[in-house]
């Protein structure tokens, strides 16, 4: 048996050669899966973490300081939910992410200028703690790889 008796049967090595209708369309899939993984997961570490500093800040301040916080935090989860619909909507129906979210904050903000019972300080930062959820994701990631 040689090598020119053998038939070649032509490969399908490209998204080009492949038939109409018969793409592959795992890749989008489990991206997406990883997408919504991803975003449960940032979730639920924002929620642990806006509980510990609710309590933590209710404990060495104030219950009206604690609330302030608490405040910002909804207003981080509501953002980070507000981003994840967006970059969810990114491939498909959008070429760009929208700019309206930062209005989101800017509002608790000037309420917290005008009302005196509101405080600026623990509602930035309170928002700011999908950020720190963020860090903690990287840290992890990069320190203890999954396998």
């Amino acid at each position: 048996m040689s090598l020119s008796d053998e038939s070649i049967a032509p490969n399908q090595t490209t998204q080009q050669d492949a038939q109409p209708g018969f793409e592959d369309t795992e890749p989008e899939d489990t991206s997406m899966q990883e997408f919504y993984q991803l975003y449960q997961k940032l979730l639920v570490i924002t929620l642990v973490l806006t509980g510990i500093i609710f309590i933590s800040v209710w404990i060495f301040y104030s219950l009206n300081i604690a609330l302030n916080y608490f405040i910002g935090a909804c207003t981080g989860v509501v953002y980070l939910k507000m981003l994840a619909k967006d970059v969810e909507r990114l491939g498909g129906e959008k070429q760009s992410l929208s700019k309206n979210r930062f209005a989101l904050i800017i509002i608790p903000i000037i309420l917290a200028s005008q009302w005196h019972q509101l405080h600026i300080l623990p509602i930035f930062l309170g928002f700011l703690t999908y950020k720190v959820t963020l860090l903690i994701y990287m840290v992890q990631t990069v320190f203890i790889p999954e396998t």
